[in-house]
């Protein structure tokens, strides 16, 4: 039980939802003790598990829950960063609020971005499907069996720089109507130098961002769900290729 709740609190740690501060600290240690204590009877029977308490079985255990965490942790950090290019675009770079998850300055827009996104991942089931995942884990990555090499971390580096890409695919939309709206506005002040092109631009962009914002939002459940699915199975992968002992029907 004991190496089981660690791999769950490593998970809660980073993963989107399950570390929210809204969520008491005593609500979420409740939680990974009951699911602990619901699946240490299972997991202890399954083959190669090693129930003895050590050193490099916690060390593995709580690997494998960050895994887990980090993995997912990367769509939070994708909404943020498009957010803020958003509030680049509407002018609001300079406004600033304090985020509860991280006790630091986010443009408002980036926590905007970050509140609608764990809407869809509540709406959608992903918390439980994430939370499936990891019970799965126990077939490929036994208890005490886990040891997280070089190349599964190279690789969760590498996906980090996806999220550059995701976030400019996510305010695409609202990036390219204000671009226009600044090329509308500059030809405009050619052709009547006297119009006040200056105080026309920000309000302009303001509201044509919006309104392409608010038409895009129908696309955000797909987008978030195809994202959260490939980030939840790289994370599978990163187990597998970690993995010293692998059970047939993994992924079944």
């Amino acid at each position: 039980m004991t190496l089981a709740l660690v791999r769950v609190s490593g998970m809660l740690v980073f993963a989107p939802f399950f570390s929210s501060t809204s969520l008491p600290i005593r609500v979420k240690a409740v939680f990974a003790g009951a699911v602990a204590f619901l699946l240490a009877p299972l997991v202890a029977s399954l083959p190669n598990a090693q129930t003895s308490l050590s050193v490099s079985g916690l060390i593995g255990e709580l690997a494998v829950g960050l895994v887990y965490g980090l993995s997912l942790t990367l769509l939070t950090e994708m909404l943020i960063f498009a957010g803020q290019i958003v509030g680049l675009q509407f002018s609001f770079s300079l406004v600033n609020l304090l985020d509860p998850e991280t006790a630091v300055q986010t443009p408002i827009m980036g926590e905007l971005f970050q509140m609608m996104g764990l809407l869809v991942v509540i709406s959608s089931g992903l918390d439980r499907i994430l939370l499936a995942s990891l019970v799965r884990s126990f077939r490929l990555a036994p208890l005490g069996c886990f040891a997280l090499g070089a190349p599964s971390a190279e690789m969760l580096v590498r996906a980090a720089g996806g999220v550059f890409l995701a976030a400019l695919e996510l305010a695409a939309p609202v990036l390219a109507a204000t671009m226009l709206v600044e090329v509308a506005v500059a030809l405009l002040g050619k052709l009547s130098p006297q119009l006040p092109v200056m105080m026309l631009t920000v309000p302009i962009k303001t509201l044509a961002g919006f309104m392409i914002l608010t038409g895009s939002l129908a696309l955000w459940p797909r987008f978030i769900e195809a994202r959260f699915d490939s980030l939840l199975s790289m994370a599978e992968r990163l187990i597998a290729a970690s993995a010293p002992h692998a059970m047939p029907g993994w992924g079944g």
